[in-house]
């Protein structure tokens, strides 16, 4: 498949809140990776390095999202997952739009292992890349 620039595909939801959800997600559940050059903040108290995210908060943004972003953040989850590939992108997005089980979206991916590599891969495979979009 060609490269697709940012500017002639629309998945349904902007990469700049894919990035920023993506280090969310790798954050909460333990993937993100770790730059040994920056300054943590601690807590002063325990000296523990604070958490910038947790569960709550990526569940939050997560509904915080219309109902396609929604759609569109579960289908590219799905397509990082394999089971659709980019060219079948609109049955990836009709499945993620129909949920039969009144599962919302956060509760979706929340599920998923490692959802945030998932999102990446899934975008890598219409051939974009989220290391250079800002957050």
């Amino acid at each position: 498949m060609a490269e697709a620039s940012e500017d002639d595909l629309d998945l349904g939801i902007s990469l700049e809140v894919v990035a920023t959800l993506v280090d969310q997600a790798r954050a909460v559940q333990g993937t993100e990776v770790v730059d040994l050059d920056a300054e943590a903040e601690t807590d002063p108290d325990t000296g523990a390095v604070e958490d910038e995210f947790d569960e709550d908060s990526l569940r939050a943004a997560i509904l915080a999202l219309n109902e396609d972003e929604q759609a569109a953040l579960i289908a590219l989850a799905l397509v990082g997952r394999g089971d659709f590939t980019a060219e079948e992108w609109e049955e990836a997005l009709e499945q993620a739009a129909d949920r039969d089980g009144g599962e919302d979206a956060a509760e979706l991916l929340l599920g998923m292992d490692n959802f945030g590599d998932l999102l990446a891969e899934g975008v890598a495979a219409f051939g974009l890349s989220l290391e250079d979009v800002e957050r």
